[in-house]
């Protein structure tokens, strides 16, 4: 059985080595983004985690302090005229991730989960997802993260406002994705999982994840 204490310890020794590796890689990010567009480094939000209980993720800042309360809100889009000069190269890297190891450290979350979300693309999960989605911590990647990696071409390409197309169309499916996350924990799952996302950033249109995990759900033909 894949213990919560293992999972622990490899999150923790990891995340540890991954901050001492990266260091060379942060800091100059750091001062690139003290130098350039609104001159901060971190962007901290309130998301849903284990148990349903709140904290506060950390990211490298990409957008403007404002942009919840611009344009498309909490939906980003491609090209979105919100997104600071480093942004698109931090977000398309996934660089702008990287400062959740932090979170991982503190035990807020897992190299592995589901990703956490605010309140408000929380609440768009049915009551069946809600009730166990976070049973689990929250990951840095996990299933949902490797299958939307284009989640912002389809945000700009779709006919609906961006939220509804996320509501309607993006959330349902996320849900599924992760129930079976859940239902297929273990090393193996997790390991692939870690695999999967540094493929998704070599070969970003792979549809791998399909081939290894032959028992997801179908990906529904608006989301293809």
């Amino acid at each position: 059985m894949y213990k919560a204490f293992f999972k622990r310890f490899i999150d923790f020794l990891f995340s540890f080595i991954a901050l001492c590796i990266l260091s060379p890689l942060l800091i100059p990010i750091t001062i690139g983004l003290l130098l350039t567009g609104e001159h901060y480094v971190f962007y901290f939000q309130k998301r849903i985690g284990y148990k349903n209980n709140p904290f506060f993720i950390w990211k490298f800042a990409t957008m403007l302090k404002n942009s919840p309360n611009l344009g498309t809100g909490l939906i980003t889009t491609r090209k979105d005229p919100r997104i600071l000069p480093m942004g698109n190269f931090l977000r398309k890297t996934k660089i702008n991730e990287l400062p959740q190891i932090i979170n991982i450290l503190k035990g807020d979350m897992s190299i592995i989960g589901p990703r956490p979300l605010v309140d408000k693309n929380f609440e768009y999960y049915d009551e069946h997802i809600k009730a166990v989605i976070n049973n689990v911590k929250p990951g840095l990647t996990g299933i949902g993260s490797i299958v939307f990696r284009d989640e912002e071409r389809l945000l700009t390409e779709t006919k609906l406002l961006p939220q509804d197309f996320y509501r309607l169309c993006i959330s349902p499916y996320k849900g599924e994705l992760e129930l079976w996350y859940q239902k297929n924990l273990g090393f193996y799952t997790d390991f692939m999982l870690i695999f999967l996302t540094a493929w998704a950033i070599i070969a970003p249109k792979s549809q791998l994840v399909y081939q290894i995990f032959k028992d997801l759900p179908p990906r529904p033909e608006e989301l293809k």
